[in-house]
């Protein structure tokens, strides 16, 4: 895979790709990140990006003219599955979207800023549009990364054990169980019996039920869906 982000603030950007999982996946070459800065196809000497909003009123847009040419230059150079726009307004990123961008190919994420990108650019060229939540950050790295470390721990060879992913919460339509380790007993805090039985039929029963008792404790609208 082959992840290509626009992003005015490519520093910030590469933090998380430095360390753990993410790090693994890049050096193992299953995945390519590569950040692209807008700047760098400004027309102006000033290498401006953004601009007062038609209309008036508060807030700076990004220009349409450096992404434009950014995307252009891009996509001449191989087909993209996806061209993605991070933006509150995009539908709410969950694992299912997860699951399909992970194997794609050749994906294109757009981090904004300011007020945002000049529409055009979302009517030309945009595929999908994400949200991580209802909530509005500063730009959208954190959120493209985000977005990036859901996909990428997703496919095969990333983890350690190719089965983790799978019973992660939300795979199934249900929060993740509780989850234990040694010791058996700790300051007389135990370990559910049924856990150290060796009966992986009951076992799976168990974490099935409790699996399904905390979702609808604390997600219940999963069970609606």
């Amino acid at each position: 895979m082959r992840i290509d982000i626009v992003t005015i603030l490519p520093q910030l950007m590469q933090s998380p790709f430095s360390d753990s999982i993410l790090q693994r996946a890049i050096e193992k070459n299953l995945v390519e990140i590569h950040f692209h800065d807008p700047r760098d196809y400004a027309t102006d000497k000033h290498k401006k990006v953004d601009d007062y909003q038609f209309g008036g009123g508060a807030g700076m847009v990004m220009m349409v003219e450096p992404l434009a040419l950014l995307l252009d230059k891009l996509k001449s150079e191989r087909n993209y599955d996806e061209i993605i726009y991070m933006t509150p307004d995009g539908v709410r990123f969950k694992q299912s979207i997860a699951n399909q961008l992970s194997i794609r190919e050749n994906i294109i994420i757009i981090c904004g800023h300011y007020k945002g990108i000049d529409d055009r650019i979302r009517q030309q060229y945009v595929t999908k549009e994400i949200s991580i939540g209802d909530f509005v950050l500063s730009g959208g790295e954190l959120a493209a990364s985000v977005v990036c470390d859901a996909v990428i721990r997703l496919i095969p060879g990333v983890l350690n054990d190719g089965t983790s992913a799978l019973t992660d919460s939300f795979q199934d339509g249900l929060l993740a169980p509780p989850v234990y380790t040694r010791p058996a007993e700790y300051r007389g805090w135990k370990v559910p019996d049924i856990l150290l039985g060796g009966n992986l039929k009951e076992i799976e029963n168990w974490r099935h039920d409790q699996a399904l008792q905390r979702t609808k404790e604390r997600r219940p609208d999963l069970l609606k869906d």
